[in-house]
């Protein structure tokens, strides 16, 4: 009994340690920039992402994988090899990357693959150089062979996503050629190839497909990562953050909640309330209860990363449909973003996008299929990407966040219907609507004075180059945000005073 306990305490350790990004200076969010290079991630830190206050950077897939025709953005997914070489950049553009980046108070997180590996192809060949025989499982750049993969060869029914477990873990997806992480050599190279990401210095791993390999599994894994350790923190014990993607949305045979005792999961049911939330299928009043994450079927807030979308379904993939909001609805976009970055449910990540109007099309390339660059006009993203987190609705969002992080949730008002408002301690205050008119007298929370909001300006040469907002000696103020608006939300805080 006592070894028992011993065991689960160590565990519930280990994963309460993997759920800490390890933000620094007080930041709280983290940003996708997806299938971005790395010389032009390590540039963003320093000229934007440090400055505005994010506190990290997922990087898309950065081991080898298998080129395939077009290169479709989902090729990142189809590992050949461990070795660090994609479009985005080599090892030593890698780690060159982090360091610049931390730098600046900004962390690394790295999408990793290790579910599976290529689908068949012939010729296969990798964005290293490297070729392999996916038929006959055989991918020499790791080395992995037939003994390394469950077999007999399957193939996951959708049908068993609501029965059978076994066939949603132990099955290919798509073809891809699955893993058996039971295997000895098979979890010594997932092991060796996460450490060596966590020794060049980035705080935590995103693990794709973790809904398809089997809790114990991913367990034995996380217990041999090596620390944290830093030039300056010799004797840090501090472990790599966990986020893991199981998509559960309730009834299914795989549950997010066989994942959070191991580190933080990848809520997806967040997104799909709130893309239906702001736009308008249900009441945002419904909303004041949302910090009871129970009654509304979600994780608890410490054991949930958050999002409105990701890479997956703003095409359409994964959960949610066409409830999904991404940038191509630019104001109920902005509105649920800033709901996610006011609300202190979750750990949140921001969505940065290229332009696509073909679910598998690829980042902006030239025609030898090397990456554009974002070129930066006005502040703004050009040549093709999209670059939400440097829209200043977003960004003046994080900062609330980081601002009011730890303040509670006070001063909820609703019409009942859809418009919303709500304070965070005496330190920040916001405002929804959805529909209608809001013409009403709120308690902000705040200190007497005048505030300009952060959603439609900012102070410029000491004035409010938005909307402004008078607060009176008791906190309240007549707060407006009209139908016709371009925004539908309105957030002040005291770093916006005048």
């Amino acid at each position: 009994m006592s070894f028992f306990i011993l065991t689960f305490v160590s565990v519930l350790a280990i994963g309460l340690a993997q759920k800490d990004p390890h933000y620094m200076d007080g930041r709280t969010t983290m940003v996708h920039l997806f299938e971005w290079k790395f010389d032009d991630i390590a540039k963003e830190c320093e000229d934007f992402l440090g400055p505005k206050g994010f506190g990290g950077v997922q990087v898309s897939p950065i081991n080898e994988n298998l080129m395939i025709k077009d290169r479709p953005w989902f090729e990142r997914y189809q590992p050949m090899s461990y070795k660090i070489i994609t479009r985005s950049g080599n090892e030593i553009e890698f780690k060159n990357m982090v360091n610049r980046c931390k730098k600046v108070g900004v962390n690394i997180y790295v999408d990793t693959v290790v579910n599976h590996m290529a689908a068949d192809a012939q010729p296969a060949y990798g964005t290293g150089g490297t070729t392999a025989n996916p038929e006959k499982l055989s991918y020499p750049g790791v080395p992995y062979n037939s003994v390394d993969f469950h077999t007999p060869i399957c193939q996951i029914d959708s049908a068993d996503y609501t029965n059978n477990a076994a066939n949603v873990r132990n099955c290919e997806l798509n073809g891809l050629h699955d893993l058996n992480q039971t295997k000895t050599h098979c979890r010594n190279e997932i092991i060796k190839f996460f450490n060596k990401v966590i020794g060049f210095g980035v705080a935590g791993l995103r693990i794709d497909a973790a809904k398809h390999m089997w809790p114990s599994d991913l367990e034995f894994i996380y217990n041999q990562l090596n620390c944290l350790h830093t030039k300056s923190e010799r004797s840090s014990n501090k472990q790599a953050y966990i986020y893991q993607e199981v998509i559960d949305l309730g009834g299914e045979s795989v549950s997010k909640f066989e994942y959070n005792n191991l580190g933080n999961v990848i809520e997806f049911l967040f997104g799909i309330i709130l893309g239906g939330m702001f736009r308008g299928q249900d009441k945002l009043a419904r909303l004041q209860t949302f910090s009871n994450s129970s009654a509304w079927g979600l994780l608890e807030s410490k054991d949930a990363l958050v999002m409105i979308d990701n890479h997956d379904n703003q095409r359409g993939h994964g959960a949610g449909g066409a409830t999904i909001l991404t940038y191509k609805d630019p104001k109920p976009y902005k509105m649920a973003i800033a709901f996610m970055l006011a609300h202190p449910y979750g750990h949140p990540r921001v969505m940065s996008s290229y332009n696509f109007t073909d679910p598998s099309q690829g980042p902006p390339a030239n025609s030898d299929d090397s990456i554009i660059s974002p070129e930066i006009v006005n502040g703004q993203c050009s040549n093709g990407w999209v670059c939400e987190h440097r829209w200043p609705q977003i960004y003046h969002m994080v900062e609330f966040r980081n601002l009011v992080n730890n303040e509670p949730l006070q001063n909820w008002w609703s019409d009942g219907n859809n418009q919303i408002a709500f304070s965070r301690g005496s330190k920040g205050f916001v405002a929804f609507a959805v529909e209608g008119d809001l013409r009403e007298k709120l308690q902000t929370g705040l200190p007497r004075g005048t505030y300009c909001d952060v959603i439609t300006g900012d102070i410029v040469d000491g004035k409010c180059s938005g909307k402004s907002v008078d607060v009176d000696d008791d906190g309240h103020a007549l707060i407006e945000i009209l139908s016709s608006d371009p925004e539908g939300v309105l957030a002040l805080h005291i770093h916006r005073k005048l």
